[in-house]
């Protein structure tokens, strides 16, 4: 679901990015008031919780591969707003240090997943929820339901932007200049997967988070503005660490995410069997698409695939990455804590 540099056009990466701006605009604007005290701890380990999870690859139809998003746990603890901020602040590390989704492409993976995913996911809860007690079983089940709802609506839209390519997008001849599966092809490939197995593990995700809060730490699904920043967030703090250690697992699916595919595979016969079975049984283009060509180099990220050229293991580098990518949401909660502490001490 992180669309790649070069699957998109410049006019749609721009629009997107567009969308995207107003609502991190928006976001910020309706939590200035909390930020800087309990907002940007939950902001931070949520971010690193989706990071986590989104480790986590599994098999899908076809022979490709998806993972959860942990958006509807986000959203329902945090609410629409902060859950935006949270999975935007993932979706950035995953571009700029490890090319998971491109950089042309950030305002449309962020706008999928985390405005859409965290406002669907929101939205789906609080009607199935409604007024029933925290502490019920009720919450659970809707939280299964929002969290399988918002990563189908996130894949949906994701489909729907690569199937749009080839029909606007093309040379003289037809060929298409980026995405090159209209959407006849891009809607099943992309939704079979994530209708199955994707949609499910995050509605198992979901419940089993939302029971464990229930449990361990009921004051979060209540939003209580007493409660201190650390109670609220060490013992998430020490789930996402057993998360980490358990991150090789996610190297154990075999295959690409569905139009995750590079120019060098796009253009590898080896691959061709493979892009196509995944793809209705479509052969992929004889030669890359010009866009995919041209800027699916226009960022090189420094850890590639979450492997480290440095690190000789698949599973220790998996497993670095992982800590590396939390370690950035922790500095980046610290930092901006700071800021906006000294911003409120000037202007006191």
């Amino acid at each position: 679901m992180h669309i790649p540099d070069g699957y998109l056009s410049p006019s749609t990466c721009a629009t997107l990015y567009a969308a995207a701006c107003a609502s991190w605009y928006a976001a910020l604007k309706r939590i200035k008031r909390s930020i800087g005290g309990r907002t940007i701890p939950l902001i931070s380990v949520f971010a690193a919780f989706c990071f986590v999870v989104m480790m986590f690859n599994i098999p899908l139809p076809g022979g490709t591969t998806g993972h959860a998003v942990g958006v509807a746990v986000a959203a329902i603890v945090l609410g629409p707003w902060a859950s935006v901020l949270a999975l935007s602040i993932t979706i950035t590390i995953q571009a700029l240090f490890f090319g998971d989704g491109g950089i042309t492409t950030l305002g449309a993976n962020c706008f999928n997943m985390a405005v859409v995913g965290s406002f669907v996911a929101y939205g789906v809860y609080r009607l199935i929820a409604a007024r029933s007690d925290v502490s019920s079983q009720r919450r659970t089940i809707a939280a299964a339901i929002a969290g399988y709802v918002a990563i189908n609506a996130s894949a949906l839209l994701a489909s729907v932007e690569f199937g749009i390519q080839p029909l606007l997008f093309h040379d003289s001849t037809g060929t298409p200049l980026y995405a090159p599966y209209p959407l006849r092809v891009a809607i099943p490939a992309m939704m079979i997967g994530h209708l199955t197995f994707a949609g499910l593990a995050e509605a198992v995700l979901s419940a089993g988070m939302i029971a464990y809060l229930q449990h361990a730490n009921v004051g979060l699904l209540r939003q209580s503005q007493s409660a201190s920043a650390s109670t609220s967030t060490s013992r998430l703090w020490w789930v996402i660490a057993v998360l980490m250690l358990l991150t090789p697992l996610g190297i154990l699916a075999a295959g690409t995410a569905w139009g995750e595919w590079t120019a060098r595979d796009l253009a590898n016969s080896h691959a061709s069997p493979v892009i196509e079975a995944a793809s209705k049984s479509q052969l992929p283009p004889g030669s890359v698409p010009a866009g995919i060509e041209r800027l699916s180099t226009i960022w090189t990220a420094p850890f590639p695939a979450y492997a480290p050229t440095f690190i000789k293991s698949a599973a220790v580098g998996y497993s670095l990455s992982a800590m590396f990518g939390v370690g950035l949401c922790a500095v980046l909660s610290l930092a901006s804590a700071a800021v906006f502490r000294k911003r409120r001490e000037s202007h006191a």
